[in-house]
């Protein structure tokens, strides 16, 4: 889409790009389907995005073969719709109610459009954004591209109910709806599951912090999703989806930017894409590249070293895309990314803002995958077949020096006060996975799918702790060698019966085995206990879903919903003592949610209003902790009971202005405390506020010639936090605003915008954690980045 063409569903019109869509062929294949699932379809089929669907209602219905342009296919399709379609540009369609004879006219060509209604697949099957009855947001590839968001951390302020920690590029952990098993990162696996299309790729990683370069958007699903996602999404998904290869016409883009930060160094970013046909309408291939310098702004002092946190992030992906026959698509893609932090972002208050670590506590995340997807139809079904391997490396160097218990001079490793322990982690996962998904096709009142998952995950993470003495000699007092296995299989299926007009009830559920295997090899220096374990555990059970929505003719839709999510247990093995049995056990955890929630389409679609309200039941919660030693442990910590309310709201006005406001308000209750977790349990779920939220505004105005003027600002709030369920540490964190405002210049093919994030320069703590070994020593805060100012400059061809 040209950049003038602005944020998902925006009617900003190029009339060059408009025919050129309208002549382009493309060949189609849509068996009979209502109205809105056939523009789906041909949406997904000609690479556009079609986008408005529900204002054409559930009608039908209509059905298309061979080769015709776009607006033929449109002509077709709609033929006694009671809806209408225009061309946007090459890569955008809006469907809209039929004009009224009188009334309020919709905006300009050139308006900006938050109040977008995408077309999303995070329900395993291509669905209008406002007809599912769960809380699911998007963001655009326009919204990502205007606003800035370079990674999954400068998204989360766009969506109602996500935040994510700020322990540093590549080491965060994402939360969604308040449903946070602790702010630290362990063996519990991850309460969020990160997809990139349809593959998974975190089991207990950290967040790889992809970079968001030429992305289709993000898909976010609030609420847990174990009935079609499995465990790992007990609290939500999160989804980035990328552009696919164009089979018709070649396209490509770059920018740069260069940032300056108050008091730190300068940051550059490039990047690239470039979409080919192979052979015209049959096999296209699709690069991107990337390289990401953020320069280091925080100082160690002593040794009085200056922006020692700098990070560098290069990746790429390459992406092939092939026709085989009228009926059948292959998408295979193959990414990676290597990021590098050179040291942590923390700081301890008492030194001055800086810190005082006797080595650099530096980060690597190396990420590497590749995917296979095979989707078509097949008689009275549609079939999708998604094969994936991810590779995760990622490792960590601590200052162990300063690790025991508060006011204890001796050191958990029996170092003295003059030596430096480091303390190093690393970890490799290799994960494959298998998703295969059938759902039915055509119109009428049932709709159904069914699925079968299975994945094998093999985690090794060898850990160890050295003492250098002052002198320079090295002994290694502290070893261990782990390995996990963890299979899983499960059946899964939806089905949705239209039972009265407008009226629908979905039911659902997924059946589920995992199998962990764990062993480890501890080695210890005296007076510790060196030792070999291994363990082995099953888990199985139903993960159920059933919802019930009301749609409405003008596009709104209110619904009920139940849901649950699980995760599976596991086995602690670290320390430099063998653990006491209930200690080296922990158990699965499941979480139910209750949800009702409304999505309306007001003033002649100019504004949209997304709301939910939840109540959640979590039982024998997962939390990652810390020891007085700073090694890490897993213990089933408490029950708690969330409540929620959560909202979008969006509004386009004719004079080129839009503004998107999301909010979460949730407070939790933590109970059944279990009596042997190591420290005071609180009463409420740490890491997340009773308050937090965001807004997004964009006005946009015509200039001379082909020149258009953008204005963007954003703002986010997180409110106050504990850091830990362990009361005895103490720490809150959070009451604090991100801000960023830019102005751009653009034509249909190159823009300039300067930038200016936190332009108050706040410096309030966003994490008041870094490192483990001296956590319950010394206060740790993260404050905002400096203030930066950048230059972008962007060319699509």
């Amino acid at each position: 889409m040209p950049l003038r063409a602005l944020l998902a569903g925006g009617l900003v019109a190029c009339s060059a790009t408009a025919a050129e869509a309208a002549d382009a062929r493309v060949r189609v294949s849509i068996p009979p389907k209502s109205y809105a699932d056939a523009l789906i379809d041909l949406g997904i089929q000609a690479n556009v995005s079609i986008v408005g669907t529900s204002a054409c209602g559930r009608g039908g219905p209509t059905a298309l073969r061979g080769r015709h342009t776009l607006r033929e296919a449109l002509e077709h399709l709609l033929d006694g719709a009671p809806c209408q379609f225009r061309i946007v540009d090459a890569r955008t369609v809006r469907i809209m109610p039929p004009a009224p004879a009188a009334g309020p006219a919709r905006p300009p060509a050139d308006q900006p459009m938050l109040v977008s209604e995408l077309v999303v697949t995070a329900a395993k099957r291509p669905t209008s954004l406002d007809l599912l009855p769960a809380g699911v947001s998007a963001i655009s590839r326009d919204q990502i591209t205007v606003t800035g968001a370079a990674d999954v951390g400068q998204t989360v302020g766009q969506v109602a109910g996500i935040l994510t920690t700020n322990l540093g590029p590549g080491r965060d952990k994402l939360l969604i709806r308040a449903l946070s098993d602790g702010t630290f990162t362990g063996r519990a696996r991850s309460t969020v599951s990160t997809y990139l299309d349809d593959a998974p790729l975190n089991y207990n990683a950290p967040d790889p912090d992809l970079r968001l370069v030429d992305i289709e958007r993000i898909e976010v699903m609030r609420g847990p999703q174990g009935a079609l996602y499995g465990s790992g999404a007990i609290s939500g998904v999160y989804r980035i989806v990328t552009r696919k290869p164009d089979l018709e016409a070649m396209a490509g883009g770059v920018g740069a930017t260069l940032a300056v930060t108050d008091g730190g160094e300068p940051s550059r970013e490039i990047e690239g894409y470039l979409s080919v046909p192979l052979f015209r309408g049959e096999a296209a291939l699709r690069i991107v590249a990337y390289h990401d310098y953020r320069g280091g702004y925080l100082d160690d002092v002593p040794p009085g070293e200056r922006n020692v946190d700098s990070t560098v992030r290069n990746g790429g992906r390459v992406a092939v895309r092939m026709r085989l026959g009228d009926d059948w698509t292959l998408d295979a893609l193959a990414a990676t990314q290597h990021l590098r932090s050179n040291d942590a972002q923390y700081v301890i208050p008492r030194m001055g803002g800086g810190r005082g670590n006797r080595i650099r506590e530096g980060h690597d995340n190396d990420f590497a995958h590749g995917a296979v997807t095979l989707a078509g139809d097949l008689g009275p079904v549609s079939v999708s077949s998604s094969s994936a391997y991810v590779h995760h490396t990622f490792t960590s160097q601590y200052d162990a020096s300063l690790s025991g218990a508060p006011n204890d001079p001796s050191n958990a490793f029996g170092a003295q006060a003059t030596d430096t322990v480091v303390y190093l982690e690393n970890t490799r996962v290799n994960m494959l996975v298998e998703d295969l998904v059938v759902r039915s096709r055509g119109a009428g009142p049932f709709r159904w799918l069914g699925g079968a998952y299975a994945s094998l995950t093999v985690e090794r993470s060898p850990s160890s702790a050295d003492i250098i003495s002052r002198n320079g000699t090295q002994t290694a007092v502290y070893r261990e060698f782990r390995k996990d296995r963890l299979s899983e299989l499960a059946l899964y299926g939806e089905a949705d019966y239209e039972f009265a007009p407008d009226w629908t009830l979905s039911v659902g559920g997924r059946l589920f085995g995992s199998w962990v295997r764990t062993s480890a090899d501890v080695r210890v220096a005296p007076p510790g206990v060196s030792r070999l374990v291994g363990y082995e555990r099953m888990f199985q059970g139903f993960s159920p879903k059933i919802s019930l929505q009301r749609a409405f003719a003008d596009g709104s839709l209110a619904y009920v919903l139940m849901s649950e999510g699980y995760r599976p247990g596991g086995f602690n093995t670290a320390g430099t003592r063998p653990l006491l049995d209930a200690r080296t056990i922990f158990g699965a955890d499941r979480l139910r949610n209750y949800e009702i929630g409304t999505k309306l389409r007001l003033f002649d679609g100019r504004m949209a209003v997304r709301s939910a309200a939840y109540y959640a039941e979590w039982r024998d919660i997962q939390t990652d902790q810390y020891r007085l030693t700073g090694l890490a442990y897993t213990a089933n910590v408490a029950d708690a009971e969330i409540l929620g309310l959560e909202g979008e709201v969006g509004y386009d006005w004719d004079f080129g202005l839009s503004l998107q406001v999301n909010a979460l308000f949730a407070g939790s209750r933590v109970t059944n405390k279990n009596p042997s977790f190591t420290g005071r349990v609180g009463d409420e779920l740490p890491g997340v506020p009773e308050t937090s939220g965001g807004m997004v505004a964009i006005y946009q105005r015509p200039l001379a010639g082909d020149f258009l003027m953008r204005l963007v600002g954003e703002a986010s709030y997180v409110g106050r936090s504990p850091l830990s369920f362990d009361a005895t540490i103490n720490r809150t964190m959070g009451g604090y605003v991100r801000a960023r405002v830019t102005a751009e210049v653009a034509t249909d093919v190159w823009s300039a915008a300067v930038f200016v994030s936190n332009p108050a320069n706040d410096d309030s703590d966003t994490f008041a954690y870094g490192n483990p070994f001296s956590l319950r020593t010394l206060r740790q805060v993260t404050p905002q980045r400096p203030r930066t100012i950048g230059l972008r400059l962007a060319a699509n061809f």
